[in-house]
């Protein structure tokens, strides 16, 4: 599936898509790169959705952005199975400043079940994480992630019904 719309911004495309072989190209991934890139691999300088998507906000099986949301995530702001950030929050979360997962590694506020920070599972550690924005908005989006699922799906959903409804 292919699509690119026409409106242009600094030579890139404001939507590009791009998933799965072109037509006569069998196997090769597809790659969208435009300000909103969703694609097997999508570099997007807005928003990047892909099994591997770089971007401003990132949301893949790898993700690298401002914020990355992946099973892989590597971000400013990361989310993630394993997340690797300044700020992280996953399952294996590494941050530069905060973590809070399963396992969380930090310089300075750590929370999890093995936490290894200079407050690691302490009050300061609990009333950090407890008050700071991304960690509330992201355990926010961990409760109600069918919803992103949701979304996620409808476009692609759309995109082939309609291209069904002309065949």
């Amino acid at each position: 599936m292919r699509y690119e719309s026409g409106l242009r911004l600094f030579g890139l495309p404001l939507v590009h898509v791009a998933i799965g072989p072109s037509a006569g190209q069998a196997g090769v991934r597809g790659v969208a790169k435009g300000w909103i890139a969703i694609g097997d691999i999508a570099f997007g300088v807005l928003f990047a959705l892909g099994g591997v998507a770089v971007g401003g906000l990132s949301v893949g099986g790898l993700a690298v952005g401002a914020l990355s949301i992946a099973g892989l995530s590597v971000g400013i702001w990361s989310i993630g199975g394993l997340a690797i950030g300044v700020l992280s929050l996953g399952g294996a979360a590494v941050g530069l400043h905060a973590a809070e997962g399963g396992f969380a590694l930090a310089r300075e506020f750590a929370q999890g079940g093995e936490a290894i920070a200079q407050h690691a599972n302490d009050a300061e550690a609990q009333a950090y994480i407890s008050t700071n924005r991304f960690f509330l908005a992201a355990e926010y989006l961990a409760r109600h992630a069918r919803w992103l699922l949701i979304l996620v799906l409808i476009g692609p959903a759309i995109a082939w019904y309609r291209r069904w409804r002309k065949i």
